[in-house]
């Protein structure tokens, strides 16, 4: 029987998983997923903040046990690859038992991102966070109901926009930082200033062109102090300056990488043998002409 083994969960993961059990039915499926949950709807994140979705069980789309049932998965969640043994075919697992190895034959990479963390004095402030799992949906909501007043978010790309949209509706008088020139980087400069209009409609107070310089920590609030020297005081402050890929663990293991992404052929093969990799952590590389591309 052919072992298949997926690292990480949520969309890559798991739609890789299915696909793989669509393709062979007797082949023996692992997930491994070091958050709680393996399946849950990313872009309604910022609705459970902002009060437009109730119910946190809501987020979530498939569960371990609706998984093994529907698909015959073995979804695995509380378990962090934390290296990779490419000449045995296996990896090892932490677990809240230990430690474990797993062997395979058949490796998919889906690791995802993790928030990234701009150089800001004090960005370890207790008040600071991210807005990426069901944890840290539920964290800030709790945070509003406990009272918080005034919301900061540092960067202004979709994510950010939709955390201050949520806080702003939600009652916080929110501000947003953003060191480019324009809100929504990407987009054209005319479009931008559309958005940037329906934020000021919504009474969001939009810093643009300017970066935080460092975050101080008070009793009741922290300080965020701008490089124009702008101090603006904030109960919650979450940071949303972008991610990058989570790929250390397979890079050490030799997993060749570009930029932290694991650089795939066209069929998603990695440099090592039987393995593989899918998701917003991979590029691949034309083998004719070598134009690199995000998967």
């Amino acid at each position: 029987m052919t072992r298949v083994v997926v690292v990480g969960g949520v969309a890559g993961g798991m739609s890789c998983a299915a696909r793989a059990r669509r393709l062979d039915e007797s082949a023996e499926i692992i997930v491994l997923e070091r958050g709680r949950y393996v399946s849950f709807a990313n872009c309604g994140l910022p609705y459970y903040v902002g009060g437009e979705i109730v119910e946190a069980d809501r987020l979530l789309v498939q569960t371990p046990e609706r998984l093994r049932a529907a698909l015959n998965l073995d979804v695995r969640t509380g378990h962090e690859v934390v290296a990779l043994d490419a000449a045995a075919r296996e990896v090892v697992v932490r677990t809240s038992a230990g430690e474990e190895r797993i062997g395979y034959d058949a490796l998919v990479l889906s690791p995802g991102a993790v928030a990234a963390r701009p150089p800001i004095e004090g960005l370890d402030s207790l008040r600071v966070q991210t807005l990426r799992t069901v944890e840290d949906a539920t964290g800030l909501r709790e945070r509003v109901e406990a009272g918080a007043r005034r919301a900061m978010v540092l960067g202004a790309g979709f994510i950010g926009l939709e955390a201050a949209e949520a806080l702003a509706r939600q009652g916080l008088a929110t501000s947003v930082v953003e060191c480019a020139p324009q809100v929504l980087p990407p987009l054209e400069a005319e479009h931008a200033w559309l958005v940037q209009e329906e934020l000021t409609r919504l009474d969001i107070a939009v810093h643009t062109g300017t970066a935080a310089r460092s975050i101080v920590t008070g009793p009741d609030q922290d300080t965020v102090v701008l490089d124009d020297g702008t101090r603006l005081a904030a109960d919650v402050i979450v940071l949303a300056a972008g991610v990058r890929p989570d790929t250390a663990v397979f890079e050490a293991a030799g997993v060749v990488c570009e930029q932290g992404a694991l650089v795939v052929d066209e069929h998603g093969r990695t440099s090592l043998d039987g393995v593989w990799a899918v998701g917003d952590a991979t590029v691949s590389v034309d083998p004719v002409t070598g134009v690199r591309r995000p998967v």
